[in-house]
């Protein structure tokens, strides 16, 4: 299969604390780690544990940050192209609590992918899946020219110029900014979902069509929910570019959001072919 993402990256480092301190507290961290995460860079990874290799069109800032997400991405059978900004790559600072819940704060200004820039965007042409994360409108486009187009809701405005038919957007029915309502983007998607985390989700076809789903059990303790959600919406890329049916494909992307959280870092526990066949 030939898939793609066309995203932002954000070079992350955790901190694992019993909890998040208050204002003017301190709290000591009992481990730290770091690795490639934002949404693009999540999805490209579960992807290729998926199919083997993922193309990845994203933009980087001129510093030892770029190089250090190429050495990671590329560890993990990403094949990252970049277009090069000046100034720093975004970073991330995370804190894991003892339930595994994310607190994040960004630092710098996030760099997405813009049609202009100098990237293999033919290689979209006939690709069987893409999933979009972040970009400006040429980009989204560009990323139509896929047999299947998967985009977040986190970027409804860029999705609503573009004026392409998605064949799913991926939002949250519990967080208002990743939020979607009817007439936002037109043409309108052929599938919406709305993710409520360890409580499934739902689905609603511009066929008129709709239902739930379940959420999927993880194979052990939760570890970390940083990238569950990027993970999902990767998974429900493979599946609709695989020729799953709705329910099949967004019972994968249940599986991949459920693995993800059992892994340290931005994509430890995700979902791998071999965990998919069992």
């Amino acid at each position: 299969m030939r898939l793609a993402v066309v995203g932002h990256i954000e070079w992350i480092r955790f901190a694992r604390v019993r909890r998040v301190p208050s204002p003017g507290g301190i709290e000591h961290g009992t481990e730290s780690w770091e690795g490639a995460g934002g949404g693009g860079a999540v999805a490209a990874v579960q992807l290729a544990k998926l199919a083997g290799t993922c193309l990845f069109l994203s933009a980087l800032g001129a510093d030892q940050v770029a190089g250090d997400v190429r050495r990671d991405l590329g560890s993990n059978g990403v094949e990252l192209h970049a277009a090069e900004r000046p100034g720093p790559s975004r970073t991330a600072f995370t804190m894991i609590d003892d339930v595994g819940e994310r607190t994040i704060v960004t630092v710098g200004e996030r760099l997405e992918p813009r049609g202009a820039d100098d990237l293999p965007w033919d290689r979209l042409d006939g690709a069987d899946g893409v999933s979009f994360t972040a970009g400006d409108v040429e980009a989204v486009r560009a990323a139509r020219r896929a047999r299947v187009l998967v985009a977040t809701t986190r970027v409804l405005g860029v999705l609503a110029d573009a004026g392409v038919v998605l064949d799913a957007v991926v939002g949250s029915a519990e967080d208002p900014a990743e939020g979607y309502e009817p007439g936002v983007v037109s043409p309108a998607p052929s599938l919406v979902v709305r993710t409520e985390g360890p409580s499934g989700g739902s689905w609603e076809a511009a066929d008129g069509s709709s239902g739930r789903y379940p959420a999927a059990t993880p194979p052990g303790p939760v570890a970390d929910r940083y990238g569950a959600g990027d993970s999902f919406q990767a998974g429900l890329t493979f599946g609709l570019a695989s020729g799953l049916e709705t329910q099949e494909a967004l019972a994968l992307a249940a599986r991949c959001g459920a693995f993800a959280v059992t892994g340290r870092g931005p994509t430890g526990g995700q979902l791998t072919a071999s965990d998919a066949r069992a």
